[in-house]
């Protein structure tokens, strides 16, 4: 069949319509210049046209979002690991209550908009792109001073103060998400992240303290085209949100206690972004592993409702041809 441009063959993939060939998304940050929008935008696109991707995760820094609540970070100098927070919006469960709603459109907010016009622009409408955004339960762990187990503490000690916490959260996510979307994105690449793992949470815990913000974001956005959920981790929970309001899943279907890629398949109409483990093979292995890989999910998922991509983001180390060899696989020069 002819050659479909990105925004086609991503629109029929999702659709399960004949497609010409596979789509692939990979993305990665720049640890370096991701600290203003100007960079952000130019690693985005640059990566975009290396590897002529038919879909544009945006990465930004991971600690914008605890910025907006007043924890602080120094930006990064090594291009082989990310800036780190200095300081934390909540350091004791007395803090959760002046946990308010953020400005969507202000600070590392209004930057990341700025990122996202850059980019549209830059795309100029040829390539579907989503904005990261990470989930209200994410978020509060990680401007919380101890992390998610300080968290899960505080849901031991004070719950309500954690709901009226993660209330604000979501509110102000569900805002900035819709604004990503009014400004050009389409869709938002919803992420879990540390909580989306019974090795950190229980089934049960999640719909209390996961499921309701977690939807209310999505809520948000509903209309949008291309909305992805990404179930970070090991033994994750991916089976239990699969009714989530999103078009797209992806998770690491090769990490222990995951889902496959079949399985998926199987009970789900919706589309499957994954397939290659995103440090073995593709970081460590060799482009013969990584082949393989990209191989075996065509066949468990046979090619319907597909993208291929790795389970998360790849390391600023990964071999070029490690990458090389995924995308040859669809695009017939394997």
């Amino acid at each position: 069949m002819a050659e479909m441009t990105k925004r086609e063959r991503v629109r029929a993939v999702l659709m399960g319509e004949e497609i010409d060939r596979t789509p692939v998304a990979f993305w990665g940050h720049d640890y370096v210049r991701e600290w203003t929008a100007e960079g952000t935008a130019a690693a985005m696109l640059e990566m975009t046209e290396k590897w002529d991707l038919d879909i544009l995760k945006v990465n930004p820094r991971a600690t914008y979002y605890m910025e907006a609540w007043g924890s602080q970070a120094d930006p990064s100098t090594d291009p082989t690991k990310g800036g780190e927070l200095t300081s934390f919006g909540v350091e004791v469960a007395e803090d959760l209550l002046y946990v308010d709603i953020a400005d969507p459109g202000a600070g590392a907010f209004a930057e990341q908009l700025d990122a996202l016009q850059a980019i549209r622009d830059g795309l100029n409408g040829n390539v579907p792109f989503v904005q990261t955004v990470f989930s209200p339960l994410t978020v509060l762990g990680r401007m919380t001073e101890g992390g998610p187990k300080r968290v899960r503490e505080f849901i031991a000690e004070d719950s309500a103060a954690v709901h009226q916490a993660l209330d604000s959260v979501a509110e102000t996510l569900a805002a900035y998400a819709r604004t990503c979307v009014d400004v050009g994105a389409d869709g938002i690449f919803y992420a879990t992240v540390d909580w989306g793992t019974k090795n950190m949470i229980s089934e049960e815990q999640y719909l209390e303290y996961g499921r309701p913000y977690d939807l209310r974001v999505l809520s948000a956005v509903r209309g949008a085209p291309l909305n992805m959920l990404h179930v970070c981790r090991s033994n994750n929970l991916l089976t239990t949100l699969l009714d989530y309001p999103v078009e797209v899943f992806n998770w690491d279907a090769r990490a222990e206690g995951n889902p496959t890629l079949a399985e998926v398949a199987a009970t789900s109409d919706r589309g499957i972004m994954g397939g290659i483990g995103q440090v073995k093979p593709l970081a460590d292995g060799s482009p013969d592993e990584v082949a393989e890989e990209a191989r075996d999910a065509l066949r468990q998922t046979e090619g319907r409702r597909f993208i291929l991509s790795a389970g998360c983001s790849i390391s600023p180390q990964t071999p070029p041809e490690n990458v090389a060899a995924a995308l040859a696989v669809v695009r017939g020069s394997d």
